[in-house]
């Protein structure tokens, strides 16, 4: 290795408050808040992670031969499949009832955020491709050494997926939506480029949903009040509770996220008749904007595309972002101008028996994904170049 030869220490922490925030962040960066040591600090400062939650932060930090800090990965044990977004219910169901313990296993992840961002975070410099070697190597040996059925990096990018797949990792291949500004000044601007119908049919959405007088307005830093997220935590509560059951993260965590990354937050909130009927939470990175919750009281139509999406879209558009990440599901973005693009996650199997048998899945499920992603992008709205006003098919 460069400068020395100088050795690479690993080590696991249970807490992210064991490793200094400013240290930390030189490894995460600026641009992906998610990663960020705010973020992942709040989940466990409000115990939204923990003990408890079958989420148990069990971090892995490398450091040089002087004891800095050159790259983390926010990782948990786990004892559950809930919060991750990328589905391995049927491979535990399969190795148990073969007589196999899928639980525990590892988690490489930001919890119950299905957002793609770096997960082998590196201090910048000429290090930086030995450490995050390192890392990849580093999360195969903890996996030996604690003994655990597996562990899964999801939503990674995809050269780290190729780095994890050097390491002997199985990759694995999904599908979200997102919306890419392509120089807009304008909401207008981007509706030009759609065809006719589906131009009449956004404008159609956006006067439905505050036909009836509802006024919606994006909240930041200090507008974040606590009767904000009051209203917004009882919406969230709301929509887990007709959606899955569950909330996983709890009222301090709102407040702790306010007081720790206001300043990138903006949350959408729908107001009628001077009370709080609707709001979606987005996170602001260096060149995206990112969608997480949404929550509503009441049966408004269209409100959903409205605060989701189209506001997103409006709020990118005026700060300069390249893209909106729209969170996970969701093929009915489509025809709302967020196309479908590849995600990646990589996967670390202990048992030989149990790894053959998903790289066979995981082989066959990759060709049926990208036959379905190519498929979903032939019903983009967006006009064909050199083609007519309604050219291509259009129809999600």
């Amino acid at each position: 290795m460069p400068d020395g030869e100088r050795a690479i220490e690993l080590r696991l922490v249970e807490r992210i408050a064991d490793v200094p925030a400013a240290e930390w962040d030189a490894c995460a960066g600026s641009g992906n808040p998610f990663v960020g040591h705010a973020f992942l600090g709040a989940l466990e400062d409000s115990k939204s992670v923990g003990k408890n939650t079958g989420w148990i932060p069990r971090h892995l930090v490398a450091q040089g031969a002087d004891s800095r800090v050159l790259g983390v990965v926010p990782l948990y044990l786990k004892s559950h499949s809930y919060g991750e977004y990328v589905f391995d219910h049927g491979w535990a169901e399969a190795y148990e009832r073969a007589g196999g313990q899928y639980y525990p296993k590892l988690q490489a992840a930001v919890p119950f955020t299905p957002v793609p961002g770096p997960r082998l975070l590196a201090k910048p410099g000429e290090t930086e491709g030995a450490v995050r070697a390192a890392l990849a190597e580093g999360l195969a040996e903890v996996t030996r050494r604690m003994d655990v059925s597996s562990l899964h990096v999801t939503f990674c990018q995809e050269d780290e997926a190729v780095l994890l797949e050097a390491a002997g990792f199985l990759l694995r291949e999904g599908t979200q939506f997102h919306w890419h500004n392509h120089g807009y000044a304008s909401f207008d601007d981007f509706l030009a480029t759609l065809v006719s119908r589906k131009r009449k049919q956004l404008r159609k959405e956006r006067r439905d949903a505050l036909s009836t007088g509802i006024a919606v307005k994006c909240l930041s830093g200090a507008e974040l009040t606590r009767d904000v997220w009051d209203a917004f935590f009882d919406f969230y509560i709301s929509t887990s509770d007709r959606k899955w059951g569950s909330p996983y993260l709890n009222r301090a965590f709102f407040d702790l996220l306010g007081q720790r990354l206001g300043d990138k937050v903006a949350l959408v909130m729908a107001a009628k008749d001077g009370r709080w009927i609707a709001g979606a939470l987005n996170l602001r990175g260096a060149d995206a904007l990112y969608g997480r919750n949404w929550g509503c009281r009441g049966d408004w139509p269209m409100l959903h595309f409205e605060c989701c999406y189209y506001q997103a879209i409006d709020y990118a558009i005026e700060h300069r972002l390249a893209r909106v990440e729209a969170g996970a599901q969701g093929p009915h973005k489509i025809q709302r101008g967020y196309l479908p693009v590849a995600t990646w996650s990589a996967h670390w199997i202990a048992d030989p028996r149990l790894r053959s048998a998903i790289a066979d899945y995981l082989k066959r499920e990759r060709a049926a994904v990208r036959r379905e992603r190519m498929a979903l992008a032939t019903h983009s709205p967006y006009r064909q170049a050199g083609g007519n006003e309604d050219g291509g098919n259009a129809e999600a």
